[in-house]
């Protein structure tokens, strides 16, 4: 019998909402075709944002969601998409797949799309490639409400009141597509650029984040935050609100990445131990954060984060389209159980991406849609935004078919809502092995327990032709026996409970 230990009366920090954060770029069929088809579209739309998407996506609470890169932002030149569609710059989007970017969907797109979500908005701003006068004058067209010659404009193309921007990025992935630059020399530039992201309203300041590391390279972040807070110690934390990370799960690596749908049980096992390793890169890159940031002022960012496969067969290869399995659903449930339990430090993170791209949440095909298995984990785990993270602790034991490749059996998170219900959230890693859970509360008296799974051999997954094969399904096998939750979880599992009773 394995052990879970919650005490409900150690309530630890808050799981922010937007550690359940999307991501959405200019790249394949993520934005166009996926989430915006214009207003003449024959999908149903509203003003051009799919309506299918946007009610699925609302379900799910996205809470904020960052754009428009990724790689494409620091190319991208906000003024080429606003104004009349017709009269918009055409590119060629030279990142991904090389097709024509006409910029029909640019900012007062994004902003529809967030209000028709309810969410939050993360713009990357373009430090690689554009000027400081360029960001700072965006920031302004977005944010100000008085007079200027960037408000006139902003009312000119349609919207006379400002937009509340809730989060900016000063550049993305500088150590590479962002410009190749070093720590030091980004840094500065971060210094300066950051500057002139000025807050209109004080009421409402922006949260400027920084350019982190990739994956390990925590000289990165050594370097940037050494740079960072030189001769600003005190002053430091009015420039910096966060430091992203990214770190993509590669089964096979870079050059191959494997399939995202054909897979044996040594992938399968190399695939889940690669997402647990999300918890060693937090740890270490937070320990360099805390020598500089011992309050925790500076939240880590993981504003990219995902399965990354080798294409679906047939399709571009700079579209980064793949299909979406248990397998993914797992990634998914180990990566935000790592976030939860590590929210001290973890304000924000970005699924890669939102909508037919790398683990996306939804695949379309015209004018149909599918939820994939990450879907249903985002589904089941909504209930920790803005939730009181609770210890806990479960017993585990090392699997796996190869010594470089073991994974803990067992992952959990607990968090206690606002209305005074405890959710658990647990994956089971085994391809093969059920454990029988006993749950032992302190500090909470339980008086009902109700479950929700996602479960199926390893390669299932929603197509067009099955659309409903994985879903959420009701959990009936947790029961109460004399003040302890005792349940059986399958294999290739992730599970919700939700407790309701008192605190005692």
């Amino acid at each position: 019998m394995t052990k879970l230990v919650i005490n409900a009366a150690n309530k630890k920090s808050k799981i922010n909402k937007e550690i359940y954060g999307h991501f959405s770029e200019h790249l394949g069929r993520c934005i166009y075709e996926g989430i915006y088809v214009g207003e003449h579209s024959a999908i149903p739309n509203r003003n051009g944002m799919r309506t299918d998407v946007v009610e699925a996506l609302k379900k799910i609470k996205v809470p904020v969601l960052r754009w428009p890169g990724g790689c494409f932002a620091d190319e991208y030149h906000w003024r080429d998409g606003i104004g009349p569609k017709e009269q918009r710059k055409k590119m060629i989007n030279t990142h991904w797949g090389g097709v024509v970017e006409d910029n029909s969907f640019g900012t007062h797109e994004f902003f529809e799309l967030c209000e028709q979500l309810g969410c939050e908005a993360y713009v990357n701003g373009n430090l690689g490639s554009g000027t400081v006068q360029e960001m700072s004058e965006w920031v302004e067209y977005i944010t100000f409400g008085g007079q200027s010659p960037m408000t006139e404009q902003r009312a000119a193309n349609g919207h006379p009141d400002p937009w509340k921007l809730n989060f900016f990025g000063v550049g993305n992935e500088n150590w590479g597509c962002g410009g190749n630059m070093n720590p030091d020399y980004y840094a500065n530039e971060y210094r300066r650029y950051q500057t002139y992201v000025r807050n209109y309203d004080s009421a409402s300041p922006i949260f400027k984040i920084c350019c982190g590391a990739n994956v390990d390279d925590y000289e990165w972040t050594e370097e940037v935050l050494k740079t960072c807070f030189h001769h600003s110690e005190e002053r430091v934390h009015g420039f910096m609100d966060g430091l992203s990370l990214h770190y993509y799960v590669f089964p096979e690596g870079w050059d191959t990445k494997g399939s995202a749908t054909e897979f044996d049980e040594k992938v399968w096992y190399k695939t889940l131990a690669k997402a647990w390793r999300m918890k060693e890169l937090v740890e270490r890159h937070g320990k360099i954060m805390d020598r500089f940031d011992p309050e925790k002022k500076i939240g880590m960012i993981v504003d990219e984060w995902g399965a990354w496969y080798d294409v679906e067969p047939g399709t571009n290869p700079g579209f980064l389209y793949q299909q979406n399995t248990i397998r993914d659903a797992l990634v998914a449930g180990i990566t935000l159980n790592i976030f939860n339990k590590h929210s001290d430090r973890v304000k924000m993170a970005n699924l890669a991406q939102m909508v037919n791209v790398l683990q996306s949440v939804i695949l379309t095909d015209g004018a149909d849609m599918i939820l994939t298995p990450t879907y249903h984990v985002f589904d089941m785990y909504k209930y920790h935004q803005d939730a009181q993270l609770l210890d806990s602790y479960i017993e585990t034991e090392e699997i796996g078919l190869e010594d470089e490749w073991r994974v803990p059996n067992l992952t959990e998170s607990v968090s206690q809502a606002q209305d005074g219900s405890l959710h658990i959230t647990i994956t089971n890693l085994s391809a093969e092995d059920a454990y029988d859970v006993e749950t032992a509360l302190t500090g909470y008296r339980a008086e009902t327990v109700t479950g929700e799974i996602v479960h199926g051999e390893m390669h299932e997954k929603n197509t067009f032709e099955e659309p409903q094969r994985v879903q959420v399904r009701p959990f009936e096998g947790a029961r109460l026996a004399d003040g302890k939750i005792c349940f059986t979880i399958p294999a290739c599992s992730v599970l919700h409970l939700e407790v309701k009773g008192t605190a005692c």
